[in-house]
C-alpha cells in the first residue's frame, strides 16, 4: 500500500501541475476531472487506491489559496508565486496531507514530499520542502501540546459574580459609621 500511495502522490502531482500550467495559459477546456481520470487510467494496473489520489487532487485544488496563506509565513523571503511551481505544488500537497490525512504519520508525509522534490524539483527543492513542512509540523505540535484554557460555564461565572458582589461593602454600611 505504501508504494501504491507513492505512485498516487506522483499522479496527483502530475495532475495538479498540468492544471496549474493550463490555468496559467487560460485554457478554457480544462477539466480537472478529465485530467485526473486520464492520469489514473495510465497506471490502472499498478494503482489500487484511486480514492486517495482523487481526494488529494481535489482537496489541494479546492484549498490551494488557504494552503498558500499557511505556507507563506514559513518562507517569508519567498513570495508564494515566486516559489518554483513544482515545489509550490509539493508543499501544498504535503500541507494538505498533514492537515487532512490522519491515517498517515506526519513524518511519512514529509518524507514523501521530500522524495517528490528530489525526483521532480530542482537541486535545492528537497531541502526547501523539508524545511518548510518540518517547520509547519513543529508549529502544529507546539500548539497541540500547549494547555488550552478551560471554557467557563455560565453557572461558574454567575457564582463568581455573586461572590464578588457579596465581598464588596455596600455604600449604606459605610454611611452608618459616620
Amino acid at each position: 500500500m505504501a508504494s501504491n500511495r507513492h505512485l498516487g502522490r506522483i499522479i496527483a502531482l502530475q495532475t495538479l501541475y498540468e492544471q496549474e500550467l493550463r490555468q496559467e495559459a487560460h485554457d478554457d477546456k480544462l477539466s480537472l476531472t478529465e485530467v485526473l481520470e486520464r492520469n489514473t487510467r495510465r497506471y490502472k494496473e499498478m494503482l489500487s487506491d484511486v480514492t486517495f489520489v482523487k481526494q488529494l487532487v481535489i482537496g489541494v485544488s479546492k484549498h490551494a489559496s488557504k494552503l498558500d496563506v499557511k505556507l507563506q509565513p514559513v518562507a517569508p523571503e519567498w513570495p508564494i508565486d515566486q516559489i518554483a511551481r513544482m515545489d509550490r505544488i509539493i508543499l501544498r500537497m504535503g500541507l494538505y496531507e498533514l492537515e487532512n490525512e490522519a491515517d498517515v504519520p506526519p513524518k511519512v508525509v514529509i518524507n514523501e514530499a521530500v522524495e517528490l522534490a528530489k525526483a521532480f524539483g530542482g537541486d535545492n527543492s528537497s531541502r526547501f520542502v523539508n524545511g518548510v513542512l518540518g517547520t509547519l509540523l513543529r508549529e502544529r505540535e507546539a500548539l497541540a501540546s500547549k494547555p488550552q484554557p478551560k471554557p467557563r460555564t455560565k453557572a461558574k461565572t454567575k457564582a463568581k459574580t455573586k461572590a464578588k458582589t457579596k465581598a464588596k461593602p455596600s455604600p449604606k454600611t459605610t454611611d452608618k459609621k459616620k
